[in-house]
This record gives structure tokens, C-alpha cells and sequence, in this order.
């Protein structure tokens, strides 16, 4: 005889295999050239001027262009580094506040052109162009909006002067991620000889949206960076130090480049109408550029490791300046210190506990959103809950008491920046123990804590701004307490 189910249970299967309707998106959402910046995390800047001969921090734009003479130049070198330090990228100081241009620029003579290296013939940034292809490493260019060196700086004939630079940078030397304008606008300098102190008002002088439309027609998959954006902004030091709390989104319509936003800046706001990731700008040296006097002052590989933490583990990116020496070379100093860095960091990451482990969820949304695709390793599945739900909890089960001190955890960011507050407990033995807790988490976070030998982990997303949309969750055993 046939068993027969009754229709009810026959009705919450169907039910059950339906896939669910994915949540709408929150507020603003990255744009496909924004996720592409996210996913690259780690990458190099390369500050390399006449200050680097002249042992200056900000050229004052008189410097006689054939100072700039490095004996061994070899930006093969530099990607090579940047490719075993485990670095996405590398952005280059085409042209810093001094004016000085690293590639024949045909706007200006304060350029490698009227150089003694390579009898004025070489060019940096192709150079540079030529490494990166050959190393698999993404290029950027660092454009100073400020120029001591340029006569027509402070006039309208700057605005020309400068965007045709921009244009040769963004159509001679290939695709570029990213474009980088900061916000040092104005003050003394030699331009052109007049010797004197010229001011703009930074908040209109720019014309930054026509500048920025020029960026979005020559190089569309380029992000621009500014303190305010468009696309990157600061995180509002130079420390290495992003804020726990940190919201991708930002006013950026209240902001300029150059302006007193610091104190907001790392952290972002909640309420923000665009999405407007931080950046972490930080160099291995106390100065920008190299000076041999700095040698013994170069960051550890620990205190590299700690700054890693405290950007890419507070959903930033990190991008750490590396100057080369007069040699044209990066010293050997900062590869020791960069190479031991990323030996420390592949021990910090090589024990992971969780993929693949039972994980059982408070709440699930429904086929297509289980709790499983939390630690599937793959970051095109999320799990969530229903629209009306904003808190919930999901808990791992290692399996036994397995030693655990960090946890990484992503938002699925297409949807938007929702978690508010969340907090992380360990099964210890019978009893839960809390390990670490935060506010946000975006694109990503990673958290330290002591060790614990758990059998369980569970994170509870305590506020939400809309139904919580997790991609990943990783836990590890790193060799540091």
C-alpha cells in the first residue's frame, strides 16, 4: 500500500523549494568600478620626484629639472616587490606639488624631458605602464591640483593647463584604476618666478565635476579619490588608521576637496545619499619620500601587520607609499620589511576554521538565502532574512573545541551597507562567552580577540538598518594572541 501525506505537509514542501526574492537594495550601492576597487584591498603608492634628490617633503617648484637623476631605475623592480608583497596595484606621483611631470608632458618643460636621466628620452609612467602589464598589477596615476611651479597657477588658464595633462595621462598609458587628487590647494611657491603666495578658494576654483566628467569619458572604470570623493574618499589621517565605525556612504555634496572634514571623514555617514568608500593612506616611512636619514626608521613587518588590521579590518583599502631611492630603486630596507610583512600575513590567514562547517541561523529568508552560503566560499551567495526581520543570529558548529582568535566578516555590498551593531560569542564548554562586538561592517571587517577554544560561534546582527544580507564569515587560528 502506498503511504499517502497529508496535503498540508505536501503544500510546505512545494513551498519550501520555491527560491525567495532577493531583498531590495538600501540606500546608495557601489557601482561595478567601486566593487572592482574593493576587491583589491592592498596596493602601493609610489611617491618619486625631484624631492627625492633634493631630500625635500613638498618641492617649492624651482627645482633645476636636471637634478632629477636616478642612477638604476627600474620600475620592473617595484612591480616585481609589490607582486610577491601580495599588492593589487601601484599609484604613481605623475606630478606632485612641485610641478615636476615623470613623463613628457608637452604642456610644460619642468618635465623628464629637460632631465639628465636618459638625455631627456625617458618617461616614468610608461615605464612604470610597461612593469605593471608585465607583473599583472593595476595602474594609477596621483595628479596634483596644486602646481608651485606653474605661472598661470590661481588664473583660468590653470584649469586648461591641468586638464590637459589629465588627458595625456589617461589616454597614453593605458587602462587606470584609479585617479588621485588630494587636497593641498594653494600657498607660497616659485610659479614661474613671481616667488609669491597665491590663493584659491578651493571650493570653486577646480571646477571639479567638469574635471571629473573628463576621468569618466577617458578611463570609465577608473575611481577618482579626493577627500570628498567622488568615488574614494579619505579616511581623514595619514596614520594608517581607519574608524571601527565606518560607513561606505557619504554627503559628498556638502564636501570639497581641501576642506576641514577630517573628524568626519572616517567615519562616514550613516545617512549618506552616496556611496563613498575610505581609503587609508599611510607610507613605511615617516616622510612620503626618500630619505636616506630614514633608513632605521622604516615600519616593522609587525607594525605593518597591525596596520593592515586597522584598515583592510576596518572596511578600507590600504595603500602604502614605498618611495624609491636616488637609484630609482626600492631600498632594501622597505622590501625586507614588505616581503616579511606578507610572510606574517599569509601565517596570520592560513589556518581557517569555519568553511564548510554546519551553521544553522536564527531567521533564513528561504531557498537561495540559506545560512550555508555564509561559509560556502563563495561570495556571490548570501544569506539574509525576511524584509521584516532586522535582527538575527547564526551560529557555526566546529565540530569540537577548536582554538579560534579572529573572525572576518562581509556584507553583500550590491545590496547596500545595513548592519548597525553586532557582537560575536563562543561556545565555551557549556557556557557562551563574548569574543568581540562592533557597529558596522560593509564590504569588510576582521576582528582580533583572545584565544578561545570553542565548539561554537555565534554572531548576532543586533540593529539593522534593513534585513541583514551576509556573504562571508571566516574564522581563524593565528599564531598572535
Amino acid at each position: 500500500m502506498k503511504k499517502l501525506f497529508p496535503l498540508s505537509l505536501i503544500l510546505i514542501l512545494l513551498f519550501s523549494c520555491k527560491p525567495a526574492s532577493p531583498p531590495e537594495p538600501v540606500g546608495p550601492v557601489p557601482t561595478e568600478r567601486q566593487l572592482a576597487w574593493h576587491q583589491l584591498e592592498y596596493y602601493m603608492f609610489v611617491h618619486f620626484t625631484v624631492n627625492t634628490f633634493t631630500d625635500k617633503e613638498w618641492g617649492y617648484g624651482d627645482e633645476k629639472e636636471s637634478v632629477f637623476n636616478p642612477t638604476a631605475m627600474d620600475c620592473r623592480q617595484w612591480a616585481k616587490v609589490a607582486k610577491e608583497a601580495g599588492m593589487k596595484g601601484i599609484i604613481i606621483t605623475a606630478k606632485h606639488h612641485d610641478g615636476f611631470c615623470l613623463w613628457p608632458s608637452k604642456y610644460t618643460e619642468h618635465s623628464v624631458k629637460n632631465s639628465v636621466w636618459k638625455d631627456g628620452t625617458g618617461d616614468v609612467v610608461r615605464e612604470l605602464r610597461k612593469a605593471c602589464d608585465e607583473y599583472g598589477l593595476k595602474m594609477g596615476v596621483y595628479l596634483s591640483p596644486w602646481d608651485r611651479n606653474s605661472a598661470v597657477y590661481g588664473t583660468p588658464e590653470y584649469l586648461t593647463y591641468y586638464r590637459n595633462q589629465l588627458n595625456e595621462l589617461l589616454t597614453e598609458y593605458g587602462d587606470i584604476f584609479e585617479v588621485w587628487f588630494d587636497g593641498a590647494n594653494g600657498g607660497d611657491g616659485y610659479y614661474g618666478g613671481a616667488r609669491e603666495t597665491r590663493k584659491i578658494d578651493n571650493k570653486t576654483f577646480y571646477d571639479w565635476p567638469n574635471t571629473h566628467k573628463i576621468v569618466r569619458e577617458l578611463q570609465p572604470s577608473a575611481v577618482m579619490f579626493s577627500d570628498a570623493g567622488p568615488d574614494i574618499r579619505w579616511v581623514g589621517n595619514e596614520s594608517g588608521m581607519g574608524s571601527l565605525t565606518n560607513w561606505c556612504l557619504l554627503k559628498k555634496d556638502e564636501m570639497y576637496p581641501g576642506g576641514d572634514f577630517a573628524k568626519i571623514l572616517g567615519e562616514g555617514h550613516e545617512d549618506g545619499k552616496h556611496w563613498v568608500p575610505a581609503e587609508v593612506d599611510v607610507s613605511i616611512r615617516p616622510g612620503w619620500f626618500y630619505h636616506a636619514t630614514q633608513d632605521s626608521l622604516v615600519r616593522t613587518p609587525e607594525n605593518l601587520l597591525e596596520l593592515y588590521y586597522s584598515s583592510v579590518g576596518r572596511n578600507s583599502n590600504l595603500l602604502l607609499n614605498v618611495p624609491p631611492d636616488r637609484r630609482g630603486l626600492l631600498n632594501e630596507k622597505d622590501v625586507e620589511s614588505l616581503l616579511a610583512f606578507k610572510e606574517l600575513r599569509t601565517k596570520e590567514f592560513a589556518s581557517e576554521v569555519a568553511k564548510g562547517k554546519k551553521i544553522n541561523a536564527s531567521h533564513c529568508r528561504g531557498k537561495g538565502f540559506h545560512s550555508s552560503n555564509i561559509n560556502d566560499g563563495d561570495p556571490s551567495t548570501c544569506w539574509s532574512t525576511d524584509d521584516s526581520q532586522l535582527t538575527a543570529d547564526f551560529t557555526i558548529d566546529l565540530g569540537e573545541p577548536t582554538e579560534v582568535n579572529r573572525i572576518l566578516v562581509q556584507e553583500y555590498i550590491q545590496l547596500g551597507q545595513r548592519v548597525q551593531e553586532f557582537s560575536v560569542d563562543a561556545l565555551v564548554g557549556s557556557e557562551w562567552q563574548k569574543v568581540t562586538e562592533g557597529t558596522t561592517i560593509g564590504y569588510k571587517i576582521i576582528r582580533k580577540f583572545p584565544v578561545v577554544k570553542a565548539s561554537k560561534i555565534r554572531v548576532t546582527i543586533k540593529r539593522s538598518k534593513a534585513c541583514p544580507v551576509i556573504s562571508n564569515v571566516e574564522l581563524f587560528r593565528s599564531p598572535g594572541m
